[in-house]
């Protein structure tokens, strides 16, 4: 199984593909370099599977790449963040 994780800035998301095909996405709403994550969704047929966790890994690592922030009230982002700390000197404070 292999994934892919690509924004899709016309919608405003994150998405993930699984073997080429579309398999969940995270959706924000732009704030200047900070991004604001209300949604995560993943496909029932990828349930179980680490499709979210590598959907939100993929994402944080191109947000922190492009030297961005994001605000999780995304309650998925939100617990991932928390359990990998690794990540939480992306959280900025609320726009």
């Amino acid at each position: 199984m292999s994934f892919l994780v690509e924004e899709n800035p016309a919608k405003h998301r994150f998405e993930i593909l699984v073997d080429d095909a579309l398999a969940g996405f995270t959706a924000y709403l732009p704030r200047g370099e900070v991004l604001v994550f209300t949604h995560t969704e993943v496909d029932d047929r990828y349930q179980g599977q680490g499709v979210g966790a590598a959907l939100i890994r993929g994402t944080l690592d191109q947000v922190r790449a492009r030297g961005g922030r994001v605000v999780p009230r995304c309650p998925f982002m939100a617990t991932f963040i928390e359990r990998h700390p690794d990540y939480a000197d992306l959280v900025a404070d609320a726009p």
